[in-house]
């Protein structure tokens, strides 16, 4: 599979700027990797002020996944409301802690530690409410293993330096860039390129000309055109 073009000096420009791939990221590993799937599955159609308060509220009221397992749904709908789909949420959650606990005979994923990493993504992918960019998040912050999760940002920079068709879906970017970009690259990169998106190549106004990947971006040479 052909590579992204320039994708190497554009990766080196980003690191150079942002730093991510030589800082370790303890504040996105959690102790418990379960904690990360459901603090994950909390931040789907939110943002991370009110996933982050969700998540605050239930371990408060609920410190161990097999309370939440026990509780009441309503309960749990209520201690999660501010992330938003509390209903969806909440039944999600609570059929997850069901797979693991027949799974696994406990509420934990830390035996996927010991899996190969496509079997760990396939098995994430089968929990309820669990997509493609979801397990990616808990692979390579979690579990340590390689994965490049694909969110807006990722998406619009991919589209916009031209290593992806604009119409391509986001799994489909992952797909791409895991392919053909270094594992050892992937979680360093990955917040590499949020950062760059909130930064510099914004949705609305993007900055060009302060952009570290500007000779190479195919978005800026037609705003150029």
């Amino acid at each position: 599979m052909k590579k992204p073009h320039h994708a190497k000096e554009i990766l080196d420009a980003f690191e150079r700027h942002w730093g991510n791939e030589c800082r370790p990221s303890p504040e996105l590993k959690h102790e418990d990797p379960l904690d990360g799937l459901m603090l994950t599955l909390l931040s789907q159609n939110t943002n991370d002020k009110n996933r982050d308060k969700a998540f605050e509220k239930l371990k408060i009221e609920y410190p161990r996944w097999d309370l939440v397992a026990e509780a009441p749904l309503e309960k749990v709908i209520d201690l999660i409301r501010v992330a938003g789909l509390g209903e969806t949420k909440a039944t999600r959650m609570k059929q997850i802690l069901v797979v693991l606990k027949e799974k696994f005979g406990n509420y934990s994923i830390n035996d996927l530690q010991n899996w190969k990493a496509v079997e760990a993504r396939d098995f994430l992918v089968s929990l309820p409410g669990v997509g493609v960019k979801t397990a990616a998040c808990v692979l390579v912050f979690d579990l340590d293993m390689p994965a490049f999760p694909v969110d807006t940002h990722v998406a619009r920079i991919s589209r916009r330096l031209g290593w992806v068709p604009e119409k391509m879906a986001p799994d489909k970017i992952q797909e791409y860039l895991e392919s053909t970009l270094p594992p050892k690259r992937f979680r360093g990169a990955h917040l590499n390129i949020i950062e760059h998106g909130r930064g510099v190549c914004s949705a609305r106004k993007p900055d060009c000309k302060n952009c570290y990947a500007e000779k190479w971006c195919e978005f800026s040479k037609s705003l150029d055109g």
